[in-house]
């Protein structure tokens, strides 16, 4: 049902090249995503394949275990990247942003889930027809190759974060990889926007929605954060980073 919601929301594009470029010349993920690889004059070709769509908070973009099909690039808003155990019990393995790429891993199917946590905007492209573009433009297969990267070191972060840390420690690492990856969107370096729960941040870091609570009212009382209604501001980034150590 979420999906086919999904998808009746797609924007048309103007069928001029010069529009489609526009479009892209203006887009957020213009500059951070796989579309920085491509020179100006070759937007159309990725313009052509892409289908642009949009989903509101808590529909679902892609379902575990479906066919990945497609590939998706992520250019408003946030996702929450959800796998089910072999147990039943779901587990939040990450957060997309603007400027992330879903589907890299190449698996046949999806190994998780991906549902919207603000409003959503994606390129989404099919597999076939965007591996015949990687071969049209070889810089391309780069980009994908450093976003894999970045993946990966998200994924190591994730990997530090879930080990032998405190809480306080998990939270604060969290809240600077949040803010690194914020700035690559909106150059922000104070501001850390968080549209997920508080039961997602706990669920993201192995702890209870008590402990993070606890936590954030210890950092705002050692003066090192402040709780604002769209997220947190960081106001001491030295000792942030202290705490870190990463």
């Amino acid at each position: 049902m979420n999906n086919v919601r999904g998808h009746s929301n797609i924007v048309k594009l103007v069928s001029s090249p010069a529009s489609s470029h526009a479009n892209c010349e203006y887009c957020k993920a213009r500059t951070i995503s796989i579309c920085a690889a491509l020179e100006f004059d070759e937007l159309g070709a990725l313009d052509q394949l892409a289908r642009k769509n949009c989903f509101q908070p808590r529909e679902t973009l892609f379902h575990e275990h479906d066919a990945a099909n497609v590939f998706y690039n992520i250019t408003s808003g946030m996702v929450r990247l959800v796998k089910v155990l072999p147990d039943g019990r779901r587990t939040l393995i990450g957060f997309a942003m603007t400027g992330d790429f879903l589907g890299l891993s190449m698996a046949d199917r999806h190994v998780y889930s991906g549902e919207a946590l603000t409003d959503v905007s994606v390129c989404e492209f099919r597999r076939d027809g965007f591996s015949d573009l990687v071969d049209q433009y070889p810089h391309l297969l780069r980009r994908l190759h450093a976003l894999t990267g970045h993946e990966l070191t998200i994924a190591q972060t994730q990997m530090a974060i879930l080990g032998r840390r405190t809480a306080v420690e998990k939270v604060v690492i969290f809240l600077l990889t949040m803010r690194d990856r914020w700035s690559h969107v909106n150059g922000s370096n104070l501001l850390v926007v968080l549209p997920m729960s508080r039961m997602d941040i706990a669920d993201y870091l192995g702890l209870t929605v008590e402990t993070i609570s606890r936590t954030f009212t210890q950092l705002v009382k050692q003066k090192l954060v402040v709780i604002v209604p769209n997220g947190v501001r960081l106001v001491d980034i030295g000792r942030l980073e202290a705490i870190a150590a990463i």
